[in-house]
């Protein structure tokens, strides 16, 4: 099926998904709308804001719609009207109803942040870091009624670097959803069938979704399970601990073999390298923090403020 006329229909919502959006402009698809969230509160000013997708949509001057919910009979025959041949969701945020993956012609592709079946869910790129997985990648699946369950039609993989953080990692794989969303509707126009692979019944770990009570630092766990914990909540929410009393955002630690028998929390060591500070097992040498209602600024600033944490190597 040769298929130059395709009628595309986008939904994603959050800066993640603005690559993809792009991918589909440079298809040779025809973009009839773009579905995103409604605009939501931001800022201090709690400012009704646009999505990141809407203001792509807006500059590239397509049709948006940003209904509250897919689960009503004209919210569905909105969609309808568009005639699509292809919907593609990336990062959406919305639930579809079965009735809404049967009204494109030809199928709903989804591009998903994570190897599935490893990682269904909210958070796949942040529960990644957290776990310590060497790797992940993106999938692009064909959609069916449970959360991330479709079979997978293409796939492009990642390491995971030991200084990948959530949004260093929320980046790269942005850019290869992107790339494997591009090479689908390649093949797609140029007349291929895709081959739709199921996903493995082993292996399904989930995804929740985010809460800012995970960002605080339990020192009495592994130093590389709080540094993993710190990659991963960077730059949302941040991690939280505390040093010498105070409760800091800790941007910037790494995980330090080291035997000791100190307090979990206490501080072991300070000097240019940054805090040291006893974990349960080794040591979290903290090297970017912010204090309350102050800036992110390295451990050297940090110490010059407090120079009674002065102690030597």
């Amino acid at each position: 099926m040769n298929s130059p006329g395709l009628r595309l229909v986008f939904a994603g919502t959050p800066d993640f998904a603005v690559p993809c959006l792009e991918a589909c402009r440079a298809s040779g698809a025809q973009v009839v709308a773009v579905y995103t969230q409604p605009d939501r509160p931001a800022g201090r000013g709690r400012k009704l804001t646009p999505s990141p997708v809407k203001q792509a949509a807006l500059a590239a001057g397509l049709a948006v719609e940003q209904p509250e919910s897919l689960k009503s009979a004209e919210a569905q025959q909105a969609l309808a009207a568009y005639r699509p041949d292809l919907l593609v969701v990336v990062a959406y945020g919305l639930i579809l109803p079965r009735k809404v993956l049967a009204i494109p012609r030809l199928a709903c592709w989804n591009v998903h942040a994570s190897l599935l079946p490893r990682w269904r869910g909210a958070a796949p790129i942040q529960r990644a870091i957290l776990a310590g997985d060497r790797e992940s990648g993106v999938d692009l699946m064909q959609m069916e009624a449970g959360l991330d369950t479709g079979p997978v039609l293409l796939q492009r993989r990642t390491p995971i670097a030991r200084e990948d953080t959530g949004g260093s990692l929320h980046d790269r794989l942005s850019q290869l959803g992107a790339e494997v969303l591009a090479d689908g509707l390649r093949r797609l126009l140029a007349g291929e069938k895709l081959t739709a692979t199921p996903q493995p019944a082993e292996g399904v770990t989930y995804a929740h979704k985010l809460d800012k009570a995970e960002a605080r630092l339990d020192f009495g766990q592994s130093a590389i399970e709080l540094e993993r914990q710190v990659r991963a909540f960077d730059p949302w929410p941040v991690a939280e601990g505390e040093i010498a009393g105070e409760l800091l955002r800790i941007w910037a630690a790494q995980a330090i073999e080291l035997d000791h028998h100190a307090t979990p929390g206490s501080v072991l060591a300070t000097g240019r390298n940054g805090i040291d500070l006893a974990c349960g097992r080794g040591a979290l040498r903290v090297t970017a923090l912010q204090r309350a209602g102050g800036k992110r600024i390295g451990a050297v600033d940090y110490l010059n403020a407090r120079p009674e944490l002065r102690q030597p190597r």
